[in-house]
C-alpha cells in the first residue's frame, strides 16, 4: 500500500520532511500546491515532477491525492487544514498545530465530521528514544521534576537586528520563540505527565510583537516543570526527567538521540536505543502506519496532546502580552 501525498509549503523543513518520508517506500509525492508557479515547478523538479497546483481548491479536487502535508506558516494551518479535511484528505500538519487552542479544536472536529486522520507532526515524541524515555520512568521513581530547554540562535535575528523582519519574527503569521521552539519542550510533557494545573510564563518581546525569548514554570499535584526556549541565544543544557530514585537525561528534547538514568548510588544505566533514520521518517512512519490501519488517531500524538499543548501556549501568550492576528479571528 502506498500512500499519494501532496504538500502544501515549499520550504526547507518540507525537503526534510519529503527526504525522510521517502525512506519509508510507501510515501509518494503527487502533488506541490505553491502560490508561485514557477517556484512550484522548481520544487518538483527535484522529486520526478509530481503535478503543481496554485489553486488550493483545485488540487483537492484531485482523487488522486491521499493525505496533505502541510509546512505553510503557522497562521495558515487550521483554515488549509479544515478545508482539506472538508474535501476527505488525511491531513498530517507541521507543528505548531494552529495559531491557538480555538483553530486547534476546529481541526480536530473537521477530522471527525470528515473521518479522516490528523495527526500534529511533532516529530519527537514518534522517535524511538522518547518511547524509551517513557518506558524507563518507572525507575526514576517518584517524578519530581521536568525540565526542558530548547534555546538556539536564529540566523533570521541578524536579519532583524539589521531591520529586515523575515517570517520567524512576524506575528502576522503566529510566529515567535514559543511557538517555534517552546513547543518542543511542551509537547513531550504533555505526553508523559497530561494537563499542568497553573502555567506561569514570562518572556522578552520584540519591537515586531512576538517572543525572542521566554520561560514557563508549570504545576502539578507531586512535581513541576521548568522550561526555557529561546530564538536570540543558545543553550547546551540537555532535558531532564528528576525522580526521588534517579534523574533521566535526555540529550536533546528536540530530537532525543541519548537517553541515560544516573541513579543515586552513582550508577549510570545507557538506555539509548539505535536510530537508523533521520528524525523526521518516524512521523511518517506513525502517520502512514496510522491509515494502514484505518486509524484516525495517533495513540502518542493525539487529538488531546495537541489541543493541551495549545492551550498551555495560549495561556503563555496571554501573560506575556503575545498576541496573533489570528486571536483575533478566533475571537480570543
Amino acid at each position: 500500500m502506498t500512500i499519494r501525498f501532496a504538500i502544501i509549503g515549499t520550504n526547507w523543513i518540507t525537503e526534510r520532511f519529503i527526504q525522510a518520508a521517502l525512506e519509508t517506500e510507501e510515501f509518494i509525492l503527487a502533488a506541490v500546491y505553491s502560490r508561485a508557479e514557477e517556484k512550484g515547478k522548481v520544487f518538483a523538479a527535484k522529486y520526478a515532477d509530481p503535478k503543481v497546483y496554485t489553486c488550493l481548491e483545485t488540487m483537492l479536487q484531485d482523487d488522486e491525492i491521499d493525505a496533505v502535508y502541510i509546512a505553510s506558516p503557522n497562521a495558515y494551518h487550521a483554515e488549509q487544514a479544515v478545508q482539506c479535511m472538508n474535501h476527505g484528505k488525511h491531513v498530517l500538519c507541521e507543528k505548531p498545530m494552529a495559531s491557538n487552542a480555538v483553530e486547534v479544536s476546529a481541526m480536530i472536529e473537521a477530522a471527525k465530521n470528515n473521518n479522516v486522520l490528523l495527526m500534529e507532526a511533532l516529530k519527537s515524541t514518534l522517535m524511538p528514544n522518547f518511547k524509551i524515555v517513557r518506558d524507563n520512568l518507572y525507575k526514576l521513581g517518584p517524578i519530581r521534576r521536568y525540565f526542558a530547554s530548547y534555546c538556539q540562535y536564529s540566523s533570521r535575528y541578524d536579519a532583524y537586528k539589521q531591520g529586515t523582519v523575515l517570517n520567524a519574527f512576524n506575528p502576522e503569521y503566529s510566529n515567535g520563540s514559543l511557538m517555534d521552539l517552546g513547543i518542543y519542550c511542551l509537547y513531550p510533557l504533555v505526553t508523559l505527565f497530561g494537563k499542568p494545573d497553573s502555567v506561569k510564563a514570562s518572556g522578552f518581546m520584540l519591537s515586531t510583537g512576538v517572543d525572542g525569548e521566554g520561560s514557563l514554570l508549570l504545576s502539578y499535584p507531586e512535581m513541576e516543570a521548568v522550561i526555557m526556549h529561546s530564538k536570540i541565544s543558545d543553550s547546551y543544557a540537555p532535558a531532564e526527567i528528576q525522580g526521588e530514585n534517579g534523574t533521566m537525561i535526555i540529550d536533546k528534547i528536540n530530537q532525543p538521540y541519548d537517553v541515560k538514568i544516573h541513579y543515586r548510588d552513582g550508577t549510570i544505566e545507557n538506555v539509548t536505543q539505535l536510530q537508523t533514520h533521520e528524525s523526521m521518517y518516524y512521523e511518517a512512519q506513525e502517520f502512514i502506519d496510522l491509515l494502514k490501519c484505518g486509524e484516525r488517531e495517533s495513540a502518542t500524538n493525539t487529538h488531546a496532546n495537541s489541543l493541551i499543548t495549545a492551550e498551555i501556549m495560549q495561556e503563555a501568550r496571554r501573560q506575556i502580552g503575545l498576541r496573533f492576528p489570528a486571536d483575533s479571528r478566533a475571537g480570543i
